[in-house]
């Protein structure tokens, strides 16, 4: 089952509303005395529902939550879609876009809110698990650099994360590692990193990048699942056929 309804972020973008969303899993309302992990995740929209998704086509994760049981509560929020917003609030750096557009970065901002109203509202009204311990992050693209990004400066709230075809190339691919200088990764943090190989071939710098931040998320000691998809490409039809090895390798697996 998903919700959906209205929030605006004021920091952000004022009072103009975006959705939310929250998937329960199979038994919420029956198991009144079980509570769930927790997993954010960016770009709300093209999770759930192909009509509502930018490209027409979703990652299909409530049917694939819904027919493998998995006892896990997504709460999501839709992207900014004006101009570049959705760039500026997923990355913590700002860079000069391919198009020449300065970005302004408004990553902090965003966390900013999730962690201090967004995390709140969901753990008073839904029966979560709000330690660390079992609260995650997730995102694709944009929203995969964010994820890393998130699990380095707010590890005290999320232990865990799924970063699909991350955007290493934002700051010329020094983003993440930059981060990881600066700062102290918490220990037991998890994290799930893929790459399509289709988008390697397009994008040849990109191959290092995904290894040297691999290699330095491994360094620092985190629990690191790293995958180089077959075929993969960038796009939501090819994240969706990932959730069952992400799932997986951040503790979340079926109960069917």
């Amino acid at each position: 089952m998903v919700e959906r309804w209205n929030v605006t972020i004021p920091s952000l973008t004022g009072d103009r509303p975006r959705k939310a969303y929250v998937y329960l899993p199979v038994g919420y309302e029956e198991e009144t005395d079980r509570r769930y992990p927790v997993m954010y995740m960016y770009d709300g929209h093209n999770l759930f529902s192909d009509e509502e998704a930018t490209y027409g086509k979703s990652w299909g994760l409530a049917d694939y939550l819904d027919y493998t049981e998995t006892k896990v509560i997504i709460a999501a929020v839709e992207c900014n879609t004006v101009g570049h917003g959705r760039l500026e609030e997923y990355t913590p750096v700002s860079f000069t876009f391919k198009d020449g557009t300065f970005i302004n970065a408004k990553g902090k901002k965003y966390m900013d809110w999730l962690v201090k109203e967004f995390k709140p509202y969901i753990d008073g009204h839904y029966r979560t698990l709000p330690d660390r311990e079992n609260t995650a992050l997730g995102g694709s693209s944009m929203g995969g650099l964010m994820t890393l990004y998130s699990l380095l400066k707010y590890g005290k709230y999320f232990s865990k994360g799924a970063a699909l075809s991350p955007s290493l190339w934002v700051n010329g691919g020094s983003t993440v590692q930059e981060f990881l200088q600066g700062c102290t990764l918490r220990k037991n943090t998890y994290i799930y990193m893929d790459y399509g190989s289709c988008e390697f071939d397009r994008h040849l710098p990109q191959r290092r990048a995904f290894a040297e931040t691999c290699a330095e998320l491994i360094e620092r000691g985190a629990f690191v699942t790293s995958r180089v998809v077959a075929g993969g490409t960038h796009c939501e039809a090819s994240w969706e056929r990932q959730i069952p090895y992400f799932m997986s390798a951040l503790g979340f697996d079926p109960e069917k």
